[in-house]
């Protein structure tokens, strides 16, 4: 049995990186770093994902590889938030609700349920970690990179649905991730793209942005991933939090208790890369307290992190037990949620050997059981419970005796928060199988203004018009802008705002104003049935459109 002092310097520094990589098998990338680099965590995207069965062949292969390396379980994570932004949407995998269809529902209880469901779903095909729940108070409307994918406004309100989500994951044997500390929801620019300031006092913060993640805190969550965001109220340098030892070790750590994995958001994020580096930043997020570093695409980036963290402690930059402690804290985390074999499991004390009594082996290399069947009626009660009228000018519901055109839009690019879904299923397409003489235009996301000069002049004739808006940015694009009021100028719409309800503002007032917060196909069939009278939706609005 090994010894933690056992481990040369570059195994340790390999347990602190989580690495992405491109292809649906083991590459020649992931497989240099788990062989070479001594990589102890891996995450997966969709481009990693063919069907769920490959996916769990995929992750028992990169088990089985690092055991042949004499190395630790892997770490094998993945961004599951639910919604709009589900790495794995292929059947098999149930497509839970995001955020704030769930924060629309007013009932942490339907949260706890998707987690349980999906926690149990992951922990089958051999995902150990989800970076999930989002725990950002969403109260800016411009917010480009949060929006639908926070529980909505209320600190509260969002606090009680984290907590929920959190014991759902870890329920299961899934580590719960609670992001992106100390909060991302009032912002204005994505840290994807640029640096991002939350410029409010302690008071402030301690009120909103810092209450959910002291609930999670409370409630025991594994994992906490930081935010490529400045605080100024809390680290006076310009220093984004994913860099400050003011927040991760001053804050996080000694004043508010967390003993669980530090993670970072991916350094390869404009707002870190741009102004450091990748291969400086990893150093300087070690020096600022966090445990895990995620580099998640490319393999010049996670090579040159791991050797930039190896030659900072050779040269005293980073002192050796700072690096122990963090592979301390992961291996605990392994021992609680990825034990595969014993023979693989380092102690937690560098003169300390784990006994067999000591650790609850969980095989991460292996699926016995196939992941459940998708719960269509959890997901058509939370549904009818999340679908939010938001006002009504006696236009719904529909009349059965006029003809209905519909306008939907595609979601057909793909960025690092909204992804075309492998399988959809239009309203026009699930209005027609509850009523006659229903039309159909799909736009893109950005329509041309000549394409909404020639859908106005298609849809004069028609009765009854439903236009769907789609923006998973902080403003609707203009061409959709555009589309909405040249057709008001002549007909009295149905607007279904299908994921940002913010879309209201940008908008003259509808005759009738539906949020769904997501086009996921559930939410399309039973708002089907919303806007032909079959069903009365309950779900409130979480957040203030003003």
């Amino acid at each position: 049995m090994k010894l933690l002092n056992d481990l040369t310097l570059e195994q340790k520094v390999g347990q602190l990186l989580m690495c992405g990589f491109h292809s649906q098998h083991a590459d020649e990338q992931i497989t240099r770093l788990i062989r070479d680099y001594h990589v102890g965590g891996v995450i997966y995207f969709r481009r990693n994902v063919e069907s769920v069965d490959q996916l769990t062949r995929l992750s028992a292969e990169l088990q089985d590889m690092a055991a042949e390396a004499g190395a630790l379980p892997l770490m094998i994570s993945v961004d599951q938030e639910g919604g709009m932004v589900a790495r794995i949407d292929q059947e098999g995998m149930t497509q839970v609700p995001g955020n704030m269809a769930l924060g629309a529902t007013g009932n942490p209880e339907y949260t706890l349920e998707c987690a349980h469901i999906l926690g149990r779903e992951l922990k089958n095909i051999g995902i150990d970690m989800n970076l999930a729940p989002v725990v950002d108070v969403n109260n800016n409307p411009l917010n480009p990179v949060i929006g639908v994918r926070s529980y909505g406004e209320h600190a509260e309100s969002v606090a009680a649905h984290g907590v929920a989500a959190i014991t759902g994951y870890q329920s299961q044997g899934i580590a719960a991730t609670a992001k992106h500390f100390p909060g991302h929801g009032d912002t204005a620019v994505d840290s994807h793209l640029g640096m991002v300031t939350v410029p409010h006092d302690r008071n402030r913060l301690e009120q909103m942005e810092l209450l959910p993640f002291r609930r999670a805190i409370e409630a025991g969550v594994d994992a906490i991933m930081t935010a490529h965001v400045m605080f100024p109220s809390i680290e006076p340098e310009p220093i984004p939090a994913t860099l400050s030892h003011k927040v991760l070790t001053g804050l996080l750590r000694d004043e508010m208790g967390f003993e669980g994995i530090i993670i970072t958001d991916c350094l390869e994020m404009h707002a870190i890369s741009k102004p450091y580096g990748v291969a400086e930043a990893a150093i300087r997020a070690v020096e600022a307290g966090a445990d895990l570093i995620l580099v998640s695409h490319t393999l010049h980036d996670q090579v040159a992190a791991l050797e930039a963290i190896v030659e900072a402690v050779r040269t005293g930059r980073i002192l050796e037990e700072v690096i122990h402690q963090a592979v301390e804290r992961i291996m605990t985390w392994k021992r609680k949620r990825c034990g595969q074999q014993n023979d693989h499991l380092v102690s937690l004390k560098a003169n300390e050997t784990v006994e067999a009594t000591d650790v609850e082996p969980v095989d991460c290399t292996e699926s016995t059981t196939k992941p459940t069947e998708p719960n269509e009626s959890t997901l058509f009660k939370i549904a009818s419970s999340s679908i939010t009228i938001v006002h009504n000018d006696g236009l719904l519901p529909l009349d059965a005796e006029k003809d209905v055109y519909v306008i939907w839009p595609e979601v057909v690019q793909r960025t690092e928060v909204d992804e075309p879904w492998s399988h959809t299923e239009s309203l026009g397409m699930a209005l027609s199988q509850l009523r006659g003489r229903v039309r159909e235009h799909k736009i893109t996301t950005q329509p041309t203004y000549d394409e909404a000069d020639r859908i106005s002049a298609d849809v004069s004739e028609s009765e009854q018009v439903i236009v769907c808006t789609y923006t998973s940015a902080g403003h609707l694009p203009k061409g959709q802008q555009y589309l909405v009021e040249k057709l008001s100028k002549n007909h009295s719409l149905i607007v279904i705002a299908l994921r940002n309800p913010y879309d209201l503002l940008e908008i003259s007032r509808p005759g009738s104003y539906v949020c769904t917060y997501e086009n996921t196909p559930a939410v399309v069939r039973v708002l089907s049935h919303v806007l032909n009278g079959g069903l009365q939706p309950t779900g409130s609005l979480p957040v203030r459109l003003r």
